[in-house]
């Protein structure tokens, strides 16, 4: 009964979820059929300062348990020489993949993708815990939560922040402005802009994954030749 529950809940909450992703993105699926949102993030390395505020506001946002994380900051360096030294900071991360290892290989169906928006999602209640998706992931980026005992890791805040209209949190809350986000479908949107006209790249792209979360190297994490 508890479970029946719990979906009808789920099920109104997509609903709303769909309806503010019409807001904040100002695309009709009605107006343009057969078009795909592709929800992307990009993070520029040369803004970022490592300071935490995003993984932080990932967690208290997502309710993410100590021990465990959706969104972690490593710091590369130091490069140059003292006193002159400076340290790259990298986003790691769900990539939300277009072609997604973890889908492939899970046996319930519990990992997919989301056809409205392209972010990669989890069905708790048809993971049963067999790390086939963690396995698969070359990215190594999720974990099982300690408390569902189902695979987890970022959604791009899709069941909290997203379904109230709202930016993911890491976006929110990064001070320097160092993460964008939108809709790579969207021609007029920031993140199109960025992807037409900067230099981005994307973790192991021989892969064939075709991420999802685009990043703008630090120029002092660039291999001088």
């Amino acid at each position: 009964m508890q479970k029946s529950k719990r979906m009808f809940l789920k099920g109104a909450g997509a609903l709303a979820f769909g309806m503010s992703i019409y807001r904040m993105t100002g695309v009709s699926h009605a107006a343009n059929p057969g078009l795909i949102e592709r929800l992307v993030l990009i993070h520029d390395e040369n803004k970022c300062i490592g300071c935490d505020a995003c993984s932080q506001a990932c967690r208290e946002t997502n309710q993410v348990p100590e021990g465990v994380s959706r969104l972690t900051i490593k710091r590369h360096g130091p490069y140059g020489e003292y006193p002159n030294q400076s340290y790259r900071f990298e986003r790691i991360s769900c990539q939300h993949c277009e072609n997604a290892p973890c889908v492939k290989v899970c046996p319930t169906g519990a990992a997919y993708r989301d056809e409205a928006t392209g972010v990669i999602r989890v069905n708790e209640w048809k993971c049963v815990g067999c790390l086939y998706c963690i396995a698969a992931c070359p990215y190594k980026v999720r974990f099982i939560h300690p408390k569902t005992k189902a695979a987890d890791k970022c959604d791009f805040c899709l069941e909290t922040k997203l379904k109230l209209g709202e930016l993911p949190a890491c976006v929110q809350a990064c001070p320097t402005q160092a993460l964008v986000f939108g809709d790579s479908n969207d021609p007029t949107s920031e993140v199109s802009h960025i992807i037409k006209t900067v230099a981005v790249n994307r973790d192991k792209e021989a892969l064939g994954t075709r991420p999802k979360v685009f990043k703008i190297m630090a120029a002092n994490g660039e291999v001088l030749i």
